[in-house]
């Protein structure tokens, strides 16, 4: 074939021309592969660890109340049942009243079901003694033999856990753990009427029993009275959940990554053709048809492309170990690390249909430019490539639409990205055409470098287009990613500071309440008080409807395991009444619940319409009385089920508290709470604020690395746009300077018109990475708005800044070129 033979032999000449080109696509290309290969690791090794990361084939869970022996005896029926209790409690040496919240979990002498605790030294966790978390064991110095207080009791250190297998599953923890066995319970006294603790039981099932199978036994077995039942298929559904909505943004922003580098294809494609016009010409000139011409430069930049995606999906397949070596210990779980071909084959189509999209049509241009004209060496204006040219744009475009939305857990968002980014690239053009048509009948300044500059603008061939998406798709990108991580940090900021109380404390008894509140205006004169009684259970039924039965919105959160229950007679505080009416004081009358406006939204459910909810193993039915907004941020106890007075108060419950006090009076408050009232825990609010901190310092992380390939990418779109403009500034600064200008004048009139450009560009990109920026923090991540604005302005102006600079640096060897030696090819 004449084509391939033409283009081969070129090739063999290097590919100087087609670097840009190759840089922007294994930069998009990387990106996504890395992202979907991280993703897709993470998520295979929670499922290959299903069995141990839950502790067994199903888990059967009860909140606030173990198993009967009945019920027991429903799941032994499945298979062999482990017990694991798990609840809060102060901890610490014995004899000291230095104590520290813990994450107490009781478990008997079948677990585990699955893999195995190891303890560093060896030694076996058995009755009388606990298992310590590192970190608890460097803070008190514990070691085998040493004895540690646990509510009412103390036990002997057996030693250091070295691996617990399934510590992923039980989710966020508010201290360090501490392992002890369930026989040993009674001896701690913290398991009073009203105490807040989940008891797990774990189910191994014979190899021919499938767990969705004995899920449904066990449903139709056991009561509906509070069971949450799951499976080893999702055994830390909020990591997974957690994993897979970040990799879904992370792969967006990817996507918008190759995006921009498709625009830098486009820049590097018109530069590389622009430095082959004479060849081209001198083709058509011995008679090389346009059809020719079309298929031999498509087969090279075909070529470079396809290596460009093989290498760009290479350096994503080997992100996972990349991350595993460098941050191992920040993932939720070992990824399961491996070649997987989808993300891969994913990230190399959307680079292939990129490279397509922005490659035709400046192809197309080449082609259909006379001999005459190539041979003139100046720049034209941009001509229409043709219908079908245009059709195999459109297909390319449709492509990659389709494989954003198809493959999007979130089509929806898919969709809104997609047509986002189609209305930006819109946006971009129809701001330079604006630009060059203002430029053309602005008033001529009286300057003769400003006129120059403003000239340069609307010129024929001037590259303003280029420039100007080149310049907004870098700076609006900048300006998304900089909202998205200065709210992540300001999420805190907001809110804590002024706000937040010194302690939570939980699992107050009943008959305790009157004590903790005496021990606090003895050791914390002043201290700002506030007590709730508090319950948990979960929803079991909505309008009569079992759960079980429902299909559950995502964003319905109320539904997904127990929730927090209190009762109230006065309005909460950092709550507005958004339906419904509220009760009065002395309410007494059916059961009545106030409920979360969020949770109602995603429900569909409107004043009038029930709850059931399971409470110690009783269904309770209550009518909705009222909507409320909670203030989240409050760092207050927050419901978002509150019952009525007249329903709760016979049930056993404890009590929770906010404390707010003077850092100096916390000392001697936590140590008369741990000698006066040992089954209290304390939660030290800045501890909280410490956990949470790191959580969106890990997001702001991800944040970051995902920019990096951005502003990357931003960079090369940049320079392809000065490249493609390079012969035409050549010839301008050498026709400038035979009419007398001189170098000084000429850089003066490039910096004018950059400048300007860049100022106009940067303000709609501000406009446009705020409104983006909302969008993905309130409506993807789910959190507050509260972004700083002095960094995302300062990172725009910077990066319009430096954009200036680099196109100055670009130019700079059009400014250099001798007359002479330019005027000899003309």
């Amino acid at each position: 074939m004449i084509a391939l033979r033409l283009a081969l032999r070129e090739l063999r000449g290097g590919l100087a021309g087609l670097r840009l080109l190759g840089v922007c696509l294994v930069l998009g290309v990387a990106a996504l592969a890395g992202v979907g290969s991280l993703s897709r690791a993470i998520t295979t090794g929670l499922s290959d660890r299903g069995q141990s990361i839950l502790g067994g084939d199903i888990a059967a869970q009860l909140t606030q109340r173990r198993a009967t022996d009945a019920e027991r005896a429903a799941l032994a029926k499945l298979g062999p049942v482990s017990e694991v209790v798990k609840l809060r409690a102060m901890t610490g040496r014995a004899g000291s009243d230095d104590r520290t919240l813990a994450e107490v979990k009781a478990v008997d002498a079948a677990y585990p079901l699955y893999g195995a605790l190891r303890l560093a030294n060896g030694m076996a966790l058995v009755p009388g003694s606990v298992a310590v978390a590192p970190v608890l064991a460097d803070r008190y110095a514990l070691h085998a033999g040493d004895r540690i207080a646990i509510g009412s009791a103390t036990f002997s250190v057996a030693g250091v856990v070295a691996d617990e297998p399934d510590a992923t599953g039980d989710g966020f923890a508010f201290g360090p753990r501490v392992l002890m066995r369930t026989d040993d319970l009674a001896a701690t006294a913290l398991l009073e009427p009203g105490s807040l603790f989940r008891a797990s039981y774990r189910v191994r099932l014979p190899a021919s029993v499938a767990p969705k199978s004995a899920a449904a036994s066990l449903k139709a077995a056991l009561p509906d009275t509070g069971w949450t039942l799951t499976d080893r298929s999702n055994g830390a559904a909020g990591t997974r959940q957690f994993v897979e909505r970040l990799g879904q943004f992370l792969t967006l922003v990817g996507l918008t990554a190759l995006v921009v580098a498709g625009v830098g294809v486009g820049n590097g494609v018109t530069a590389y053709l622009a430095g082959k016009s004479t060849t081209i010409a001198a083709l058509k000139a011995m008679g090389a048809g346009s059809r020719l011409i079309f298929q031999s430069y498509l087969f090279q930049i075909g070529f470079v492309a396809l290596v460009a995606v093989v290498v760009g999906a290479g350096i994503g397949a080997a992100v996972p170990w990349v991350i595993v070596q460098a941050a191992g210990d920040a993932l939720p779980v070992p990824p399961a690390l491996g070649i997987y071909a989808g993300p891969l084959l994913t990230a190399a189509a959307y680079g292939l249909l990129i490279a397509a999209a922005f490659a035709v049509a400046p192809l197309a241009r080449a082609r259909d430019l006379p001999a005459a004209r190539l041979l003139r060496d100046t720049g034209e204006a941009a001509r229409w490539p043709g219908w079908g040219p245009a059709a195999l744009i459109a297909l390319a475009g449709a492509g990659i639409a389709g494989l954003a939305v198809g493959q999007s857990d979130n089509p929806e968002f898919a969709a809104i990205f997609v047509a986002a980014a189609l209305g930006l690239l819109a946006l971009l053009t129809a701001l330079a055409a604006l630009i060059r048509w203002l430029a053309a009948r602005a008033p001529r300044p009286k300057g003769v470098l400003a006129r120059l500059a403003l000239g340069n603008l609307h010129r024929p061939g001037a590259l303003t287009r280029q420039l100007v998406v080149a310049l907004g798709l870098g700076l609006t990108l900048f300006a998304t990613l900089s909202v998205i991580e200065t709210n992540l940090a300001g999420q805190l900021d907001k809110s804590i500071p002024t706000r937040a109380p010194s302690f939570f404390a939980i699992d107050i008894p009943t008959d305790g309440i009157d004590s903790f509140r005496a021990l606090v205006a003895r050791t914390a004169p002043g201290a700002t008080l506030r007590t709730v009684p508090s319950l948990r259970g979960p929803v079991t039924a909505v309008n009569g409807v079992p759960v079980a039965k429902l299909k559950v919105p995502d964003d319905a959160w109320i539904l997904r395991g127990d929730r927090g229950l209190s009762y109230a007679a006065a309005f909460p505080e950092h709550n507005v009444l958004t339906a419904g009416k509220w009760w009065p004081a002395d309410y007494a009358g059916p059961p009545l619940v106030s409920i979360d406006q969020d949770a109602a939204t995603a429900l569909g459910l409107k004043i009038g319409d029930t709850l059931t909810i399971a409470v110690l193993g009783v269904d309770i039915t209550a009518r909705i009385a009222s909507f409320r907004k909670i203030d989240w941020r409050s760092f207050g106890f927050n419901f978002a089920i509150l019952f009525a007075p007249g329903t709760l108060e016979g049930a056993p419950h404890s009590w929770m508290a906010t404390v707010a006090m003077p850092p100096a009076d916390e000392k001697a408050f936590a140590a008369a709470v741990t000698h006066d009232l040992p089954t209290t825990s304390l939660v030290l609010v800045k501890d909280i604020i410490g956990q949470v901190a790191s959580v969106f310092g890990q997001l702001s992380a991800a944040v970051r690395a995902a920019a990096s390939v951005t502003v990357a990418a931003g960079i090369a779109v940049l320079i392809g746009a000065l490249a493609a403009s390079r012969q035409a500034r050549i010839y301008d600064a050498v026709l400038l300077k035979v009419l007398g200008a001189t170098r000084g004048q000429i850089v003066v009139a490039t910096l004018l018109e950059y400048a300007l450009l860049a100022g106009v560009v940067a303000g709609l990109a501000l406009l446009l990475g705020a409104g983006a920026g909302w969008y993905v923090v309130t409506r993807t991540l789910q959190l507050e708005w509260a972004p700083a604005w002095g960094p995302v302005v300062a990172t725009v102006g910077v990066g319009a800044v430096v954009t200036v600079l680099l196109g100055l640096a670009g130019s700079w060897a059009a400014l250099s070129a001798r007359p002479n030696t330019v005027l000899r090819t003309l």
